[in-house]
Order: structure tokens, then C-alpha cells, then sequence
């Protein structure tokens, strides 16, 4: 691991790191930012997603998470959201390819190859952490994201419920089966078999028996994607059916930006902290 860069930052460091992966073959880069702590302290790790188009630098210049996780004493770990570069397959499109990994492992070429940012983000990256942060607490993780992160966070968190403690959301697409955004991506990644999808979408991973105690989500009613994209109203159902506690709260006039992230963040982090205590 190579280190990109390191700030201070509100009694802390903000850093941006690349590496060679394993599971991408290609390089990646994440950033991390690590409170201020004692000799021998272990800190809790909270783990964000991106949405379409962004890389980790979006939630480390716009989220406004540092002064919360300072005071709280958590890690924040953001990686991107794809493979990136000449050897990665690509697509014009904004909502596939680079950019747009929807946090799976493609099975159709070209993108078997490089695509794999499950594995990435549920086995890799968590042991390159653990590697180089000492004081990262893995026995105390959480996880949120936003929009497709949303999806990624909720997925990812369903399927590994012994690793999280906590799992939240900002707008997210709860479910991939049914909206024009996981459709395009998920039979581009993981071919027409949409059995084969099951695994990638939250209220399915739910129906078909995940279960994890509780979910925060906060949403903007005034979200572009809300109704064609998003379907929050989903989530609730496949929740009330599983007796899975969902607090959604629907936030008047907010959009999909990180206007409505950053507004909300330090609730979300305050909501993790408690669990990771």
C-alpha cells in the first residue's frame, strides 16, 4: 500500500491511499481518515460506499464527516467504486462500467475479469486495513453509502451479518431486480439469469431469508430517482414482512446530492457509534 496523500484534519489525518489488487488486477485507491487516538487504542471502522459516478473522493471532500468522527473516535474508510484505468473495460454510459461497479462480482466478459468489487470490498480491502491501520477495531465495523453505495452497503451487510453491527443508507436503491439501474447493470454483470441477481438486491436477500436487526435510511422526498430509481417503499415492506426494524425517515425538499448527505451524516455517525460502542 502507497500512501497518495495525508492531511490533518480536525485533531486527525485524512489520508488517500492506492494499491495493486488482487481481486480488480488493476490499482486501486481508497481514503481513510483516522482520528487522533492513544498509544494501543482500537478504534471502530466505519465504511462508506459511493454512488454512480464517484470515486472516494466525493464523500472525503463533501460528506462532512470529519469533525463527528473525531469526536466519536471512528475510522472512516471510503473506497471507489470500480476498477479503473486502460486495463478495465469501460462503457459510455454513466450507470455502467467505470464508475458504476454496483459493488459486484460480473460473471460476463468483458468485466469477470476486473469487476469485482464484492470481493474487494468484503474480503480484500478489509485485510489490507487490518494490515496497515493497527488500531482499526475489526471486531466493531459498520456500514453505510449512498445511492448505488446504498444498495452496496445494504447488500453487503445482509450477507456478512456476524461482520457488521450496524448497517445505514442514504437514498438507496433497494432493489436492483426492479428499477432501470440494477436491470442495465445487473444483466450487463451478471447475464439474463436473474435468479443469478438475487444475491445483489436487499429486499430479495431479505425474502430469502437474510436477516439483520436494524436499518437507518434517510431519504430525500424531493430526490430526482426517488420513485423510478429508489422505491424506499420496498424496503418497508420487505422489512414490516421480516420483522426487521427499518427507520426511514423521509427529509422534506432534499435531493439526491451531497447537500442531503452531508446534512445528515452526523446522525448517521452518532446512530453507528452507538452500536459500535
Amino acid at each position: 500500500m502507497d500512501t497518495v496523500s495525508e492531511n490533518r484534519a480536525f485533531g486527525g489525518t485524512q489520508g488517500f491511499y492506492k494499491h495493486d489488487s488482487a481481486e480488480t488486477g488493476t490499482e486501486m485507491r481508497f481514503s481513510a481518515f483516522v482520528p487522533d487516538h492513544g498509544a494501543g487504542a482500537k478504534l471502530p471502522v466505519v465504511w462508506y460506499l459511493s454512488g454512480l459516478t464517484c470515486t472516494a473522493d466525493n464523500v472525503t471532500e463533501k460528506g462532512e464527516f470529519r469533525r463527528t468522527c473525531a469526536e466519536l473516535g471512528l475510522i472512516f474508510v471510503a473506497p471507489d467504486t470500480s476498477p479503473r484505468g486502460e486495463g478495465a473495460p469501460d462503457d459510455e454510459a454513466y450507470d455502467f462500467g467505470q464508475g458504476a461497479g454496483f459493488y459486484v462480482d460480473a460473471t460476463q466478459a468483458p468485466w469477470s475479469e476486473h469487476f469485482r468489487m464484492r470481493s474487494y470490498v468484503e474480503s480484500e480491502l478489509p485485510a489490507l486495513v487490518a494490515a496497515h491501520f493497527p488500531m482499526a477495531d475489526m471486531t466493531r465495523q459498520a456500514i453505510t453509502g449512498h445511492s448505488m453505495g446504498g444498495h452496496g452497503a445494504l447488500t453487503i451487510a445482509l450477507r456478512n451479518p456476524d461482520r457488521f453491527r450496524s448497517v445505514s443508507a442514504f437514498a438507496p436503491i433497494v432493489s436492483p431486480l426492479r428499477c432501470p439501474w440494477g436491470e442495465k447493470a445487473l444483466t450487463g454483470y451478471l447475464g439474463p439469469d436473474r435468479a443469478a441477481w438475487r444475491a445483489y438486491d436487499a429486499c430479495a436477500l431479505i425474502a430469502d431469508g437474510a436477516r439483520i436487526p436494524e436499518i437507518l435510511v434517510d431519504q430525500g422526498d424531493a430526490d430526482q430517482f426517488l420513485e423510478e430509481q429508489l422505491k424506499p417503499e420496498l424496503l418497508e415492506q420487505a422489512c414490516r414482512e421480516a420483522d426487521i426494524g427499518l427507520t426511514l425517515t423521509m427529509r422534506p425538499g432534499y435531493d439526491h446530492s451531497y447537500y442531503f448527505i452531508s446534512s445528515f451524516m452526523d446522525a448517521h455517525l452518532r446512530w453507528h457509534a452507538e452500536r459500535l460502542a
